[in-house]
């Protein structure tokens, strides 16, 4: 018998007893359905916990900040410092720390981070602005998504800003003294285009501003307000939120540059002071910007970074951690969906049981015949491998729109979808429904074999 008459045959007889081929199809649409969804669950899970944390730094980068036993509270993993030594600038963050650092084997790039604080003006907006200073290497590596028309702060000559997507709601209406949030409606600033003055020193503005004065008695006087070039706004609108929505980006250098012509030899904001008052020559920075080549390398250049004084913290560690978790999630999830397949198994176990004795005569006549034994046994088992084929895809189907369903409906409690099914996922789950048809069939196509071809004959 041919490979084409089997599978004709097949079709044939699961077609005669419709009713009880589509209850039993129906079995293996529910236990595909339930695995695949229950299973997308834990990958969405884990898919939703990594894009998070490429946004807020990624995998394989490294914070570095001031040792001296700081205690800083994050989602990541830090490696403690015992940092007693007694000079001041012991822990501190330099230049000579960015060399120092980028010498450690697997560091791709070590960037200083100066952070300011300046006050914009606009018309009759003013508003806080928190600038984050990097070097150009840092600022391309941050894959910072930018809106239509704008590029990276990258010239060291002529300091340029790229704001933050919402940066335009710190501003508020300095003769009403309304917000954003107090109004619903948004500042007719246009950060790219209309003209911004930049009040670096926030501190003199405040007290001039509230009749404050000088050492000596003196009423402070407005500082100088400065205009810069802006290259554009991070994507998104004032309502999106992503990990760069809230910060002004520009190369370090020429904001050193320009904080160097501003305030000569007076002390510059947010730098430290010697016990006499008296600014550092060196620069001072809150943290350091660390990428690392491999996420494999990050915990032992975090460790190096830790010996040398300084608190190190990043994802790596807790990445490892939440997948030892989901995996697990992953397999409670799947075991509940693969009950539903195993009585969805004995369903065609049944079927097939039932089919054997409704055709014992005709087994008999195909063994008169000269059927195989192997040929016997392969028709049931194509059988209830069409079972199990016809569920798996009637059940990814559905398995597709559960999960469209589920991610719309919580939609808007997640940044991203929260069932996820993989290409991988969807041929495994068809794979193994074929599989549990031909296991499920396997011990009745092994009766129908063994069965004596005279006592089938005799059977009524």
């Amino acid at each position: 018998m041919r490979f084409i008459d089997l599978l004709r045959m097949s079709v044939s007889n699961l077609w005669r007893r419709k009713l009880r081929t589509f209850l039993t199809v129906l079995g293996v649409i529910i236990g595909t359905a339930s695995i695949v969804v229950m299973i997308s669950l834990g990958l969405g899970l884990s898919k939703s916990t990594m894009e998070q944390i490429e946004q807020s730094g990624g995998l394989t980068t490294i914070t570095v900040r001031e040792g001296g036993g700081v205690s800083y509270s994050s989602g990541s993993v830090a490696v403690a410092v015992d940092s007693s030594s007694s000079d001041e600038n012991s822990g501190k963050i330099t230049d000579e720390t960015a060399e120092k650092i980028m010498a450690i084997p697997h560091v791709e790039i070590a960037s200083p981070v100066l952070s300011l604080y300046p006050i914009l003006k606009c018309g009759a907006y003013e508003g806080n602005i928190s600038v984050r200073a990097m070097t150009t290497e840092a600022l391309k590596a941050m894959d910072i998504p930018l809106a239509e028309g704008a590029s990276l702060p990258l010239d060291e000559e002529n300091l340029q800003f790229l704001y933050g997507n919402q940066i335009i709601t710190n501003f508020y209406n300095a003769k009403t003294n309304e917000y954003y949030w107090d109004t619903g409606v948004l500042p007719d600033i246009d950060l790219t285009n209309d003209p911004v003055f930049f009040i670096m020193d926030s501190d003199a503005y405040w007290n001039a501003k509230y009749g404050g004065t000088d050492e000596n008695g003196n009423p402070v006087a407005q500082p100088k307000k400065y205009m810069y070039e802006s290259t554009g706004l991070v994507a998104g609108t004032a309502e999106e939120y992503n990990e760069f929505s809230w910060e002004a980006y520009c190369n370090i250098e020429a904001l050193k540059t320009q904080l160097k012509r501003i305030f000569k030899n007076s002390k510059i904001p947010n730098q430290p002071t010697r016990s006499n008052g008296k600014p550092y020559k060196e620069w001072y920075y809150e943290e350091m910007y660390v990428k690392v080549d491999e996420m494999e390398n990050v915990t032992e250049v975090q460790q190096q970074i830790s010996d040398m004084g300084y608190y190190a913290y990043s994802n790596a560690e807790w990445v490892e951690q939440m997948e030892g978790q989901y995996a697990m999630v992953q397999a409670v999830l799947g075991g509940i969906g693969a009950v539903s397949l195993f009585v969805a198994a004995i369903g065609i176990a049944n079927t097939m049981m039932m089919s054997i004795y409704e055709r014992t005569k005709e087994i008999g006549i195909m063994k008169v015949l000269g059927c195989s034994l192997g040929r016997i046994r392969d028709l049931f088992l194509m059988e209830a491998g069409f079972i199990g084929l016809s569920g798996g895809v009637v059940g990814l189907i559905l398995s597709y729109g559960i999960s469209a369903l589920i991610n719309t409906l919580l939609s808007e409690s997640y940044y991203s979808s929260i069932s996820y099914i993989p290409l991988w996922l969807s041929g495994v789950a068809l794979v193994f429904a074929v599989l549990i048809g031909m296991l499920a069939g396997l011990m009745p196509a092994l009766r129908a074999m063994r069965l004596s071809a005279l006592s089938a004959l005799r059977n009524e």
